[in-house]
């Protein structure tokens, strides 16, 4: 499997499983390359780690559902794999610049995070 291929078929697997507790070791041997490199070339190429990929796009994720639903700031550090809310808020304003309750009770614009689309190209 090329390079593109790999981490096409690696970004395919996160979001199918963005709401599980996946490592990137899952993610490497899902594309059967080792941790090691896989984790280097995947940062390499997207400019940032798998891990900082998963933790971004469940922010986004969560910023959407936060602005879109009446689901409590609670629920949602639950949802979203943080043991308390503490944690999701503070995870939440350093992504998107609010803290949950700022965003919901002025209706404030969340950052966007859309899942990875890689396309190489080569020239001469």
């Amino acid at each position: 499997m090329e390079w593109s291929e790999a981490v096409g078929e690696a970004v395919r697997y996160m979001e199918s499983h963005i709401m599980e507790d996946i490592t990137m070791h899952d993610v490497a041997e899902h594309v059967h390359i080792s941790p090691f490199y896989f984790h280097k070339g995947f940062s390499m190429l997207c400019g940032y780690s798998i891990a900082e990929y998963i933790r971004n796009r469940r922010m986004a994720l969560a910023g959407e559902e936060l602005i879109t639903s009446d689901v409590t700031v609670m629920e949602l550090a639950m949802k979203y794999g943080y043991d308390s809310p503490d944690s999701f808020t503070k995870a939440f304003s350093r992504f998107h610049g609010y803290t949950p309750l700022a965003v919901r009770k002025n209706k404030t614009m969340v950052k966007t995070f859309a899942p990875l689309k890689l396309t190489i190209s080569l020239k001469d």
